[in-house]
């Protein structure tokens, strides 16, 4: 049996515990997110004027996938499909040169933030990896890192990127 005398202090247990439930919620919800594909600036030598060899192609989606594979495993983060983008920047790839359109685009898909990846190769056998988040709604930016390493050939990009993201992103959300 409770004491009459307990009465408020339980009514006021029980009313900061439902107003703080869609907090928490809310808190824990996760945030969609529009990755687009990883991008490529070629500063090395043998640099073509724009045209990306199928290698390198390959390593850019592998690269891709496994960053999508990463936040999607994180249990933070709903992807949504950017698929239908139609925007030039996203299919020349060249988001990482239209001062934060993908926000815009990104909100368009229905998005909360936009994410987007850069491989930069030195030279062919050093890189960088740099990624960006913006806030969908307002452009601002919310993450931003760079491997500030070079690091080996091109089929350790996915490996890069990775380590990158968790090291300085998905391990500090959890913290």
């Amino acid at each position: 049996m409770i004491p009459r005398l307990a009465y408020p202090y339980l009514t006021a247990s029980f009313v900061c515990a439902a107003l703080l439930m869609p907090l928490s919620a809310a808190a824990s919800a996760p945030v969609k997110l529009a990755i687009f594909d990883f991008e490529f600036e070629d500063m090395s030598a043998a640099a073509s004027a724009g045209d990306i060899a199928a290698s390198d192609s390959q390593h850019l989606a592998e690269v891709t996938s496994s960053v999508r594979d990463l936040f999607e495993q994180s249990g933070h983060y709903n992807l949504v499909d950017v698929g239908s983008a139609d925007a030039a920047e996203v299919k020349a790839r060249s988001l990482r040169k239209c001062d934060g359109c993908d926000a815009a685009i990104a909100q368009q898909l229905g998005a909360e933030q936009s994410f987007v990846g850069v491989v930069k190769r030195i030279t062919r056998t050093e890189y960088t990896v740099r990624y960006q988040i913006r806030d969908a709604s307002t452009g601002a930016v919310l993450s931003s890192a760079d491997s500030g390493l070079r690091m080996g050939a091109d089929y350790s990009w996915s490996r890069g990127a990775v380590r990158l993201i968790k090291d300085r992103l998905l391990e500090k959300a959890q913290q």
